[in-house]
């Protein structure tokens, strides 16, 4: 394959009805689009490109059509179960970091943290990572040796299409780790499940779960590509080594025991792979961050002509611009009013911390009104300009350029600082040089001593909207607790507890009347 970008890749648009979801609920399966079948696409190697290109445009595209028309999943918008414009919603928008103006439907539920197994935005979250898991899936089984052998794939297609399978791999075990995340016990199916079956998948505790993450992804570390030779946006042996870090960090939630020196092995392998931090930190959020990006691990790709989608980066930049904020510095057509922070999280920056990039004219502080887009400060993350200023690709302002970090240096040093300050067998001058390596890029001043509250709000500031903050407020018992309140936790405004099974979501209520397998969480 010769990728300038995997955005550049052209998804063939006969190969996307392969794939069929492997929801119980039938009005959510995706229906083919063609009479193309597995026999004959994976007979050809030339097909497997755009084969693999599905599974990652999976995290990028709600569609089989440029603006997410033609919905993967029957019933649900291609643009609203965007990929990661859910994943936003599930992790950022129930706390500190973010809150949005709009009243769709049940969304003000996920910041008040009152959602239910009805809620359409816990279903399209869930719906979009069973799948990504399907997409993968049948790539999985159409790879095997006896399948490749079958098929006369040999010599160099050999090897690229084996590397291909575990990527394939990496990518279901990442769509798993967010259900074992967000959802815990769930329906688990592999590629031994065939599309079309009349047995519904059984339930995995999250415990299992875990284990069988852990074991495809120390699989990937050994049969993916090695760390930095493979094309943008597409995994190699540090995405492994880095998502299984993150797996360990969180393993005292998902298992009840302590992974904390498996987290600095796994940042161990990542650091000494030749990652460095990109010089400026504003850059690694603009239309160009493809470009001279050495921080960057695995990035969800999105292209303003070739890319569109109006979840991902495109939502990114739209939903946080309003008010007196000019849409033309932001690169786009204009603003959605939505996304904006709270003064809990905006407390978090001192003054002169370039990461606390917070549009204030014409905003207070104060949140009285979560519909009023005035009411809470705009946070100004993502940019469709790149870093010498010029505009985004896209002439009409509607589609952004920004790839979005899945996996990034700078969280790999902070889970490196963190796991050592809950006891992992680190150093004590690596964890504090890690940290001090990135508060220096942002004008903050280094500090002698770390601490593990210090950390949680490092993480806050160096990874504001990067799909992580509810995973570390639960981490250290402060998401649904008094230990750490927001304004309009549990709906009220200065902030209050919540009951603590919103640690997990609930299994979508259509999920578990089509599947008697599947037993609700707790409380739900």
């Amino acid at each position: 394959m010769n990728y300038n970008k995997y955005k550049s890749i052209t998804i063939a648009a006969a190969l996307l009805g392969l794939f069929a979801t492997t929801s119980c609920v039938k009005d959510l399966e995706q229906e083919p689009i063609s009479d193309v079948t597995s026999i004959s696409v994976f007979s050809d190697f030339a097909n497997y490109p755009n084969a693999l290109a599905k599974l990652y445009g999976g995290l990028a595209h709600g569609g089989q059509e440029g603006g997410g028309g033609n919905a993967d999943i029957n019933g649900i918008d291609g643009n609203f179960s965007q990929y990661t414009r859910q994943l936003f919603t599930m992790q950022c928008l129930p706390t500190d970091e973010a809150v949005i103006a709009w009243n769709d439907g049940t969304l003000q539920t996920i910041h008040k943290m009152t959602w239910d197994s009805q809620n359409e935005f816990v279903g399209a979250m869930y719906y979009r990572i069973y799948t990504e898991i399907a997409f993968c899936n049948e790539f999985i089984r159409n790879t095997t040796d006896e399948k490749l052998a079958s098929n006369n794939i040999t010599g160099a297609n050999l090897t690229e299409a084996k590397y291909m399978r575990s990527e394939a791999r990496f990518l279901r075990a990442l769509a798993y780790y967010h259900a074992l995340d967000l959802f815990g016990n769930v329906p688990f199916v592999k590629e031994d499940y065939l599309p079309g079956s009349v047995t519904p998948p059984q339930r995995i505790t999250r415990a299992d779960l875990f284990k069988f993450v852990e074991s495809e992804l120390l699989a990937c570390s050994t049969d993916l590509k090695d760390a930095k030779t493979n094309q943008y946006a597409r995994a190699d042996k540090a995405a492994a080594w880095a998502l299984l870090a993150r797996l360990y960090l969180n393993a005292e939630v998902y298992t009840g025991t302590k992974r904390y020196t498996d987290v600095i092995t796994y940042c161990d392998k990542v650091i000494n792979a030749g990652y460095s931090l990109k010089s400026k930190y504003a850059d690694l959020f603009l239309a160009d961050n493809d470009k001279n990006n050495p921080e960057v691990i695995l990035p969800v790709a999105f292209d303003g002509l070739r890319i569109q989608s109006y979840g991902g980066s495109s939502y990114m930049v739209h939903a946080a611009v309003g008010g007196k904020m000019k849409a033309e510095d932001f690169g786009i057509n204009g603003g959605w009013s939505g996304l904006r922070t709270t003064k809990s999280y905006v407390n978090l920056f001192p003054s002169n911390d370039v990461r606390g990039n917070f549009f204030t004219e014409g905003q207070t502080l104060e949140i009285n009104d979560l519909g009023s887009f005035s009411d809470g400060y705009a946070f100004i993350k993502y940019k469709n300009v790149t870093s010498t200023g010029v505009k985004g690709s896209d002439p009409a302002g509607n589609f952004v350029d920004s790839d979005i970090p899945l996996l990034r240096l700078g969280d790999v040093y902070l889970m490196y600082a963190e796991a050592f300050t809950r006891g992992g067998g680190g150093d004590a001058g690596k964890a504090l040089g890690y940290v001090n390596a990135l508060r220096t890029r942002v004008n903050a001043p280094v500090v002698s001593v770390i601490n593990t509250d210090f950390i949680l709000d490092e993480r806050g500031r160096e990874l504001g909207w990067e799909m992580t903050r509810r995973t570390d407020l639960i981490r250290y018992n402060k998401f649904t607790t008094s230990a750490y309140l927001w304004p309009w936790k549990g709906g009220v405004k200065e902030g209050v507890a919540v009951a603590n099974f919103r640690n997990l979501y609930p299994i979508p209520a259509k999920d578990i009347i089509a599947n008697p397998n599947l037993v609700q969480n707790p409380g739900y």
